[in-house]
């Protein structure tokens, strides 16, 4: 009986072994939800930091484009243009004739010719001051007709310069390009300025000259008037008329 016991309770135990040791080539799949969520948001947090990678390396992109638009430079001067033409103006006001655009000769000419120097010296001097003042005057008046002139020949070329700065302006890629095209806008503005008011200096010098004209004028009439009115009575001489008939 002992030893059937023994036997019972060894198979016994040998059946328990043999239900529970799974086989040797068995695999067992463990799914742990806690992880699996946690890889997830994991994997969710990577993939945005990417996006953004990829937002700032675009945008960093495009500023770069821009910078490049901002830093090119305006396809076209006028400046060679302007110059031209301030140069031209220029030399008509060197060419002033007999009373230069020259304090120092202003200064000459009417401490000679002109206020009370028109009426000192003898008769022929005065007369000989009279010529001069005469000829400052007309030269005077065809420097200004020149300068005039000159200027108006200067719009055409300006008109043009102006049309091609603004068609460059409102075309511009960048701020520069549009700053540049600003800049020589002001630059033709104060090119025009400049014929503006080397035309109203032409035409006030030729006014002024001939209004110095005028008044040296009265001047003189008041002393040849003096001279006439401090003269001995009339003395009667002989004259012979029609080939001393």
């Amino acid at each position: 009986m002992i030893k059937l016991r023994h036997l019972a309770a060894a198979s016994a135990v040998v059946l328990t072994l043999a239900v529970a040791a799974p086989p040797a080539s068995a695999q067992w799949v463990v799914y742990d939800p806690t992880n699996f969520t946690q890889n997830v948001l994991t994997a969710a947090r990577e993939l945005q930091q990417i996006n953004n990678q990829i937002t700032m390396l675009t945008n960093q992109a495009t500023s770069l484009v821009n910078q490049a638009r901002n830093l090119t430079n305006l396809p076209m001067s006028t400046l060679t243009q302007l110059q031209s033409s301030i140069t031209q103006t220029q030399s008509l006001l060197g060419q002033a004739q007999n009373i230069a655009f020259n304090v120092q000769r202003v200064q000459t000419a009417y401490s000679t010719s002109y206020g009370t120097a028109a009426g000192t010296g003898s008769t022929t001097a005065m007369v000989a001051n009279a010529q001069t003042r005469w000829q400052n005057s007309v030269a005077a008046f065809e420097d200004s007709l020149k300068i005039q002139a000159g200027v108006v020949g200067n719009i055409p070329t300006n008109s043009s310069a102006m049309t091609s700065l603004v068609t460059a302006s409102q075309s511009a890629t960048g701020a520069l390009q549009a700053a540049q095209a600003g800049n020589q806008l002001l630059a033709l503005q104060s090119q025009q300025l400049s014929d503006l008011v080397a035309v109203l200096s032409a035409k006030s010098r030729a006014d002024a000259l001939e209004q110095a004209r005028t008044a040296s004028a009265e001047a003189q009439g008041q002393q040849n008037y003096k001279t006439f009115a401090t003269r001995s009575g009339y003395q009667p001489g002989n004259v012979t008329m029609f080939n001393g008939n």
